[in-house]
């Protein structure tokens, strides 16, 4: 079975910071491609950033110079570090996994808000 668990979100204020991790399992996770992203209240879900299977990154603009994404193989998990946090970051953040169009595993979510 296959899970991808996301912890780490929470509540902060303007300016601060969060560290999301998604830990998975029931997949060989090095193979699979990963990324982050996130649903506001009445907004589509939206790529946030991604990281291949060989550690190449992606972010969407809204989060270039303030978030990273990173894996650690061994742990089989992938995290994104987000700094400088603004209201407009605020809603629910999924992580994914995917190895081509067949095989794609999304998280339960974790809330964010960020509080002005």
């Amino acid at each position: 079975q296959v899970q991808l668990v996301e912890s780490g979100g929470g509540l902060v204020q303007v300016g601060e910071s969060l560290r999301l991790s998604c830990a998975a399992s029931g997949i060989l996770f090095s193979i699979y491609d990963t990324g982050w992203y996130r649903q506001a209240p009445g907004k589509q879900r939206e790529m946030v950033a991604q990281i291949t299977r060989a550690g190449t990154t992606g972010y969407a603009d809204s989060g270039k110079g303030r978030f990273t994404i990173s894996r650690d193989n061994g742990k089989n998990t992938v995290y994104l570090q987000m700094n400088s946090l603004k209201p407009e970051d605020t809603a629910v953040y999924y992580c994914k996994a995917e190895l081509g169009a067949l095989s794609v595993y999304w998280g339960q979510g974790t809330q964010v808000t960020v509080s002005s």
